[in-house]
């Protein structure tokens, strides 16, 4: 049975790795490239030809030492590129990274945003699993530990993978108590872990599928990749291709990146890989459908 997401109605299937384009709409988010800089429309328009299937539009910078931001000037930062977003691409899947319920309520209500990315996985607002349950969107469930003030202090682990995949598997439990259809785990990768962390983790990516959730994979430009090799996040483009191809190889279903026409090219060419493996090379992705409907729909 083919994997689906439902976007508003509109199964996007999983069949292949999907691509999400990250658009941010903040003035100090760490990779300065993706700062739209009062263009988003120009760059949604750019990501969607160069093969993005969802927008991932932030309007609150994460990277350790980022300011604070109210959610009135988080929202007032996303409003303005969302409506010409919307308008320009009218048929674009939008996704808005915010740990907010209030934030996530506005959006879905006022632009018709189709997925609530939260890199607090319902820790940083007790509101948003049942905000997002009753907005009847997907939601990204992300794992992190603190605040992003505080998590790269709150890296002690027994075992990171287990413990990563245990504390998503009682969020992911909550979500779908509260009713939310369509969860996507992200194991967090940089948020309160290590490098050594965030390879053990990558390493282990295939046992998130136990989740019964699609695996959503945000390696790019992370400090994880330039760091070891020493470099800058400007010069990270070639390390996050093949980050993504080995989060591809171990099962994830969607790519989260600044550079969409590479991830595209590289998702296209690992399908061609899976394609004429004749079994040598397998498909570790879960093998049930995970689109799930509510009594209610």
């Amino acid at each position: 049975m083919e994997r689906s997401i439902d976007i508003r109605g509109r199964l996007l299937s999983l069949s292949r790795p999907k691509v999400m384009g990250i658009i941010n709409v903040t003035p100090d988010s760490f990779h300065a490239a993706s700062r739209a800089a009062g263009n988003a429309a120009g760059i949604a328009r750019h990501m969607l030809d160069d093969g993005a299937d969802i927008l991932d539009i932030g309007g609150y910078s994460t990277r350790p030492g980022a300011a604070p931001v109210s959610p009135d000037e988080e929202y007032d930062r996303l409003a303005p590129a969302l409506e010409t977003i919307r308008r320009d691409c009218p048929d674009a899947i939008l996704s808005v990274d915010t740990f907010r319920a209030d934030v996530a309520r506005k959006v879905v209500n006022n632009f018709g945003v189709d997925i609530i990315n939260d890199i607090g996985g319902g820790t940083l607002d007790a509101d948003m699993i049942p905000t997002v349950a009753e907005l009847r969107t997907p939601y990204v469930l992300m794992h992190m530990r603190g605040t992003p003030a505080t998590m790269q202090q709150l890296t002690q682990y027994d075992d990171v993978a287990a413990d990563v995949l245990q504390d998503l598997a009682f969020k992911v439990a909550d979500c779908r108590q509260a009713g939310i259809a369509d969860v996507i785990v992200d194991p967090g990768f940089g948020f309160a872990k290590t490098t050594d962390q965030n390879y053990r983790l990558l390493a282990a990516l295939d046992l998130f599928h136990s989740l019964n959730c699609p695996v959503l994979a945000g390696i790019s430009r992370k400090t994880m990749l330039w760091k070891p090799l020493g470099i800058t996040p400007a010069e990270a483009g070639d390390a996050t291709v093949a980050a993504d191809a080995f989060a591809l190889m171990l099962g994830a279903d969607i790519i989260r990146v600044h550079d969409v026409r590479p991830a595209a090219q590289t998702c296209r060419l690992f399908e061609l890989l899976r394609q004429n493996s004749d079994n040598v090379f397998p498909d570790l992705r879960y093998s049930t459908n995970t689109h799930t409907t509510n009594a209610n729909d």
